[in-house]
């Protein structure tokens, strides 16, 4: 196992639509190139049965929220050097949230994905805060 730097880096990407092969290939290889520790990803647009086609090597943990229909679509992504140990994941059956609580190396770590379109913040931060409330503590 490598051992872990001092930090974390984290990206986030709005990938808006991931089910074109050329698509995934380019982020596959931007996220290869840069690199981060975690990677998070919004719109993806997947269904939960195309969540398959999101494979990047040296990034075998991946953890989806999806809706049953293509739009929307969360992920989070851990790098193969992080020996992330989950400990409660949490979404929505729409594919807008992902909450990770685990730890790494000991070190507990809480990791939220949120896909808010602006006309349904309302609607969705309910459900994410009472949710969030009960994990987070």
């Amino acid at each position: 196992m490598m051992t872990l730097n001092s930090y974390l880096s984290i990206v986030t990407l709005n990938v808006n639509w991931l089910n074109e092969p050329i698509k995934r290939h380019r982020v596959s290889d931007w996220i290869k190139k840069q690199d981060p520790s975690i990677c998070r990803l919004q719109e993806t647009h997947f269904r939960q049965k195309d969540t398959y086609n999101l494979k990047i090597k040296g990034w075998r943990t991946i953890y989806h929220s999806n809706g049953p229909q293509k739009k929307a679509g969360v992920a989070i992504l851990m790098s193969d050097k992080l020996k992330f140990t989950p400990k409660t994941v949490v979404s929505d059956e729409e594919g807008h949230y992902l909450i990770l609580k685990g730890s790494i190396q000991q070190e507990d770590l809480t990791i939220l994905n949120i896909y808010m379109p602006r006309i349904w913040s309302c609607q969705i931060l309910k459900p994410i805060n009472n949710q969030s409330e009960e994990i987070l503590r």
